[in-house]
């Protein structure tokens, strides 16, 4: 017989569950923003998460950002672009 050991300590911080802001698949219409941070990736990464949540909910439009540079904040005017015309944004970085 085997028996498997886990060897991670149980960890000290409480499970917190959350509920999310928006509620996307209730949206009657919108955006949803995509933000690339620049690693390599992250463009195409986000781009399949659009077409997925595309094809799940076709009432809304997505749009793309690319800061181009993932050792700097996004520049203010993109975000604040970004806020005025979006109801949500999803933010990933590559591999």
């Amino acid at each position: 017989m085997i028996r498997f050991l886990d060897p991670r300590a149980p960890s000290s911080a409480q499970n917190e569950p959350y509920e999310l802001a928006i509620d996307l698949p209730a949206q009657a219409s919108g955006t949803v923003a995509f933000l690339a941070n620049g690693f390599p990736d992250s463009v195409a990464f986000l781009n399949a998460v659009s077409d997925a949540l595309k094809a799940k909910l076709p009432n809304l439009s997505m749009r793309h950002w690319n800061k181009g540079n993932a050792s700097i904040p996004a520049p203010e005017e993109m975000l604040a672009e970004i806020e005025a015309s979006s109801v949500a944004v999803i933010a990933a970085y590559g591999h």
